[in-house]
C-alpha cells in the first residue's frame, strides 16, 4: 500500500518552479526522486520577516510506495493519513414536503447542496436575482445611482460575500473536513486550484459569479429548485411548530423544514421573526469606515519593495485595544481592491471593498472598524443593534445622498470637510463626494478609531497618512442579531433552522458554508430522504 508523507518549513526563493520544490521536497524527506508516486502543496505561505530575506514556505504531500524507508528523526517529515468528509446516515422520521432553504448565501447554497447531494430535492427562495443577472444590477446602481432594493450587493445568489473578492480564510477549527470540503467544491465548479493550499486563499468577484453558477446547475441537477425574486414574508406557525411559509406576500408554500440562511441584512426577515416571537437576540459587532491606501505603500511597508513581479500585492493584519477599552481591528482586507457602494436600503448608504482575481487596482483597502456592543444600542430591544447600524447608514446617506461620503483621515482628525484628494488617488464601485465624517461615529467610537490609526502606522509605515482616504461607513460587518437555536440546530420553533452569518453563527464565505453544511447534516440525520413523487 502506497503512504504520503507531509513535509513541512520547506524554504524556496521568490522566483522558483514546481520542480525545484520537488527536488527540494524529496531531498528533505530524504527519499529519490524516483520513487515520487504523487505530488500535492498543502500550504504556501510568504515569510517576510526579515526583508533582506523574503521567501516562500510550503509544505507539501508526498505520495509513495509503501516499501519506501522513512528516516526518523526529522519533525518535519511525517506519515499522514487523509480523512475525507463525509456525509451522515439518513435518519428515519418522514418528511413529506421538501426542504426549504430562504437565503442563496454560502450558508444557504452548501445547506442546499448536500441535501440535494443526499436526495432531500430541496426548495431555495432567493430574494435577490441569479447571480449574472444580479452582477448587472450592481452595475447599474455603481453607474447610475438607482437601487434595486431586493438585488444589490448584500442580496442576491451568492450572498453579500460575491462583491468582497471571495476571501475563504477562517478562523474555524475544524477536525471533520468540513473546510476542505468547501474549497474543494468552490475548485469543483471553477475556482482556481491555488485556494487548496495558499495562505489567505481567495477567488476573486469575477471568478466566484461562475463558481456560484455553476453550484447551482449542479443542485438543480440534483433535484434542488431555485425560487429568484422571492422574497419570503410570512412564517405560518402553529403550537410553537413551522408549518409553512409565505413568498412575496401571496404564494403559500407547506414544509416541515425551513432553513433560515437569510443573511445579515435582511432586516425585514427579522423583523418579521420578531413579531412572530421567534427567540432571538442583540448581539455585538463592529463599525467604522473603509480605509483606503497606495498599495505601492502597503507593498513597501510589508516587503521593503514595490516590485510585484514575484510577489502577490502585500495584505495586513491589524489590532489594537484603545485606552478607552474599545477594539479596533482591520477587517476584510482587499489588496489590490476597490471601495464598493454596498446599499441595500433606500435612504442608508453603507460600504465594503473587494477586489478581482488579480488584485491590480493601484490601491489597497479595508475596514477600520471598532467595537459596539448592546451597551451602546440604547435599548435591550433584540433589534436594537439593527437600528443602531441603520442610524449610521442614515447620518451616511444624509452626508452623500446616495453617493460614498469620503474625507481625508488628516481632515477627519481636524474635523474639516476635504477638498481634494492627495497623493492617494479614490478606486471606488459607484459614486464618492467629499465631505465632514466626524459626526457619523459616537464620540467614543471615533476616539478609538483615531487612536488606533495611529497605533497601526506603527506597524505598517504611512497607515495614518493624513491623504489615507475614508469611506463611510463600514456597518455590515456580522449581524447585529442572532436568532437562537439549540444543539440540534432548531429554534425553539420546531422545523425552524437559523443558519450562517445572518442568523449569528458564521463570519465570512467560509464559516457560513460551514455552518450550512452543519445545518444540512442536522436534517440528513433527522429525516429520510424525500420522496421524488412527493409535491412541495
Amino acid at each position: 500500500m502506497n503512504k504520503i508523507l507531509h513535509i513541512t518549513q520547506i524554504k524556496m526563493p521568490l522566483s522558483h518552479t514546481k520542480e525545484d520544490l520537488i527536488k527540494k521536497a524529496c531531498q528533505k524527506a530524504r527519499i529519490k526522486q524516483s520513487d515520487l508516486l504523487g505530488f500535492e502543496i498543502g500550504k504556501q505561505s510568504i515569510d517576510a520577516r526579515r526583508k533582506e530575506d523574503i521567501h516562500y514556505l510550503y509544505a507539501v504531500y508526498l505520495t509513495v510506495p509503501g516499501s519506501v524507508k522513512i528516516k526518523k528523526g526529522n519533525p518535519e517529515v511525517s506519515l499522514y493519513e487523509k480523512k475525507e468528509y463525509r456525509l451522515p446516515e439518513s435518519g428515519d422520521k418522514s418528511l413529506d414536503m421538501r426542504p426549504a432553504v430562504i437565503g442563496c448565501g454560502p450558508g444557504g447554497l452548501f445547506c442546499a447542496y448536500l441535501l440535494a447531494l443526499k436526495g432531500y430535492r430541496p426548495l431555495i427562495f432567493e430574494r435577490g436575482e441569479k447571480v449574472e443577472d444580479r452582477a448587472e444590477d450592481v452595475k447599474r446602481f455603481w453607474e447610475t445611482g438607482i437601487l434595486d432594493t431586493h438585488s444589490n450587493v448584500q442580496f442576491g445568489e451568492g450572498g453579500a460575500g460575491t462583491f468582497s473578492d471571495g476571501k475563504l480564510n477562517t478562523a474555524v477549527k475544524d477536525k471533520y473536513g468540513r473546510n476542505r470540503f468547501v474549497l474543494e467544491t468552490f475548485v469543483k465548479f471553477g475556482a482556481p486550484q491555488d485556494i487548496l493550499y495558499v495562505n489567505k486563499p481567495h477567488i476573486g468577484t469575477d471568478i466566484l459569479i461562475r463558481v456560484v453558477r455553476n453550484m447551482r446547475i449542479a443542485i438543480e441537477k440534483l433535484g434542488g429548485e431555485f425560487h429568484f425574486s422571492s422574497c419570503v414574508t410570512d412564517f405560518k406557525i402553529e403550537n410553537s411548530c413551522l408549518t409553512g411559509i409565505t413568498v412575496n406576500g401571496k404564494e403559500q408554500y407547506q414544509t416541515q423544514a425551513v432553513v433560515l440562511a437569510c443573511g445579515h441584512s435582511a432586516r425585514d426577515t427579522f423583523e418579521t421573526l420578531y413579531q412572530k416571537q421567534v427567540p432571538m437576540e442583540a448581539k455585538a459587532f463592529a463599525a467604522g469606515f473603509r480605509v483606503e491606501h497606495s498599495q505601492d505603500m502597503i507593498n513597501l511597508s510589508q516587503y521593503k519593495t514595490t516590485d510585484r513581479s514575484c510577489l502577490p500585492a502585500a495584505d495586513y493584519k491589524v489590532t489594537y485595544r484603545a485606552t478607552n477599552g474599545r477594539s479596533v481591528y482591520s477587517f476584510c482586507m482587499c489588496p489590490g481592491g476597490y471601495v464598493v457602494n454596498a446599499s441595500s436600503e433606500e435612504g442608508r448608504t453603507a460600504v465594503n471593498g473587494m477586489s478581482y482575481r488579480d488584485r491590480g487596482s493601484a490601491n489597497a483597502n479595508s475596514a477600520i472598524i471598532v467595537s459596539v456592543t448592546p451597551k451602546d444600542y440604547g435599548s435591550d430591544h433584540p433589534l436594537a443593534g439593527m437600528e443602531f447600524q441603520r442610524r449610521l447608514e442614515e447620518k451616511a446617506f444624509a452626508l452623500g445622498q446616495g453617493r460614498i461620503p469620503q474625507q481625508l483621515f488628516g481632515d477627519f482628525e481636524k474635523g474639516r470637510k476635504t477638498l481634494a484628494y492627495g497623493q492617494v488617488r479614490g478606486c471606488e464601485k459607484g459614486e464618492t463626494v467629499f465631505a465632514d465624517l466626524t459626526g457619523i461615529l459616537p464620540a467614543e467610537m471615533k476616539e478609538a478609531f483615531c487612536e488606533g490609526m495611529h497605533a497601526f502606522d506603527r506597524k505598517v509605515k504611512g497607515f495614518a497618512c493624513p491623504d489615507t482616504i475614508l469611506s463611510a461607513v463600514e456597518s455590515r460587518t456580522s449581524s447585529p442579531v442572532r436568532i437562537l437555536r439549540g444543539d440540534n440546530f432548531e429554534s425553539r420553533i420546531r422545523g425552524l433552522y437559523p443558519c450562517g452569518e445572518g442568523a449569528g453563527y458564521a463570519g465570512g464565505i467560509t464559516s457560513a458554508a460551514m455552518d450550512g453544511m452543519k445545518t444540512a447534516e442536522a436534517l440528513i440525520k433527522k429525516y429520510k430522504p424525500i420522496n421524488e413523487q412527493n409535491g412541495r
